[in-house]
Parts: structure tokens; sequence; C-alpha cells
């Protein structure tokens, strides 16, 4: 496995796989990568030749007061688990801006609700971010998880809008043995916390059955001790939420008929 820094080097790179006639993957990753990482690596596996995981810890989609400086690190565990589930290139470039960069990619629809409301520009940054890693690997395939669902819906317009030339994939919601999706956020929460994120994630999926699921779920959130609800939506055949366990932002989603 090979570790990339420069934008140019992996375009390059990229562009020579093209010549090939190689299928080439990605999965976007900021690192600190888990179980739920792992899934996403080894779908886009069995889906290419040439396979790519990014590690970029992207500054513009943290808020001015968010956990950009402290959110976990841990690049040789990376690597190690890229090496072992077989990835090609581990793309770790230092910047995606230059000083100056004024070019933003802005979608105005599926990102302005949720997440979107409590967290102005996240997905200005995340757009713009993830139309870079398009540019730069130049990927037919990309794999995305369900738990971050307002990303894959942003990702799938995008692609759709720009006519950008990959296709998306996503991968299911992958759970810890108490329920908890994993993120790497977990890292942050208290063992008693835990528990919390764990009767969050029960909660959401007790209230997917409920005829009037978001009234229930924000109804028994609500009898959480150390739990503060920021919302509660069924989109699109899942509901949707988001909250508060102590310092720790979570999301979490479910099928809803």
């Amino acid at each position: 496995m090979k570790v990339v820094r420069s934008p140019r080097t992996m375009q390059r790179m990229a562009r020579s796989w093209k010549e090939d006639r190689y299928r080439v993957g990605l999965v976007p990753t900021m690192g600190a990568l888990h179980p739920g990482h792992l899934a996403l690596i080894a779908k886009a596996r069995r889906l290419c030749d040439r396979l790519v995981v990014s590690l970029y810890v992207n500054p513009t989609q943290f808020g001015p007061n968010e956990d950009w400086e402290r959110y976990p690190r841990s690049f040789w565990e990376d690597h190690q688990l890229c090496r072992q589930h077989h990835v090609d290139v581990l793309f770790a470039p230092k910047t995606l801006y230059f000083p100056d960069s004024s070019t933003w990619v802005i979608e105005e629809s599926v990102s302005v609700d949720r997440c979107g409301r409590f967290r102005p520009g996240h997905f200005r940054g995340v757009a713009t971010v993830l139309v870079k890693l398009f540019w730069i690997v130049l990927p037919d395939i990309a794999v995305f998880g369900e738990k971050d669902y307002q990303q894959l819906e942003l990702v799938q317009r995008i692609v759709r809008d720009l006519f950008i030339p990959v296709r998306i994939f996503s991968v299911p919601v992958i759970r810890d043995h108490d329920g908890v999706a994993w993120s790497s956020r977990n890292r942050y929460l208290s063992p008693s916390e835990r528990k919390i994120a764990a009767q969050f994630a029960s909660i959401l999926k007790q209230g997917s059955s409920k005829k009037n699921a978001e009234l229930w779920v924000k109804e028994e959130l609500g009898k959480l001790e150390g739990l503060q609800v920021e919302y509660v939506e069924k989109v699109q055949g899942r509901l949707c939420a988001a909250v508060w366990v102590g310092t720790t932002r979570l999301i979490d989603n479910v099928p809803c008929p």
C-alpha cells in the first residue's frame, strides 16, 4: 500500500490507472477508522481494481465552536487497518485548500434541513471537499455510509446535478454490540454517556414503528437525563435524529415505514 500526500501526485496516479482501464474506487474518510469504515472499504474493494481511501480532517466542515482541533487523529492505526484490508493507496494530504481558496460547492435543497439547520456552513464544506476528492482521485465508484444519511443524499445530488461520472454506493448503518452506531466521535463518550447513547439508539429503533414516530421519539428521549434532543425528523423513509450526550453530538437514523 502506498501513502500519497500530494493531490497532484494522486491525480497523476489516478490518470495512469484510467489509461490502463482500471476501475477506481474511493472511500472518503476523516480517519479514526472503525468497523463502520471497514465495511465501506470491504464493499469498495469488491467493486474496483484500485482502491483509494482518503484520510483528511476537512476544516471547512467544522463550525467555529466545533471539535476540529480535538477530532480523533490516529494515522498509524488507520494506516495499519488500510493495509490489512488491501487498500492500494492511502491518500492523506496535509491540505486540500490553497491559502487564498475562494471556490465553494453549495447545494441548496437536501442540505438545508436536519443537520443543515444546526451546523451552518457544514454541508458547504462537505460538498466542496468531496468534489475536490472526485477530481483528484477520478473514481468510477465511491462508497458512503448510511449513518450520515443526509451526507449520502447530498453526494447523490451533487453527482447528479454536476454530471460527475462516479457511481455512488452505500452501506447500511454498522452498529456496536449495544446498538450504538459506529462513529469516530464515540471515543468522546464516558462509560455513563455510552449507556445513554445506547438508549438513544434503542428508542429510535422502537419509534420507527410507531404511528406518530417523531413525537414518540422526542418524548421518550426527553426523559433521558444527560441527553438533549436537537431534532427528530422523518425524511425519505428514514427516521433521523441528532442529540447531544454531554458535549458529544451524535446522529443516527433507521428505516421508517
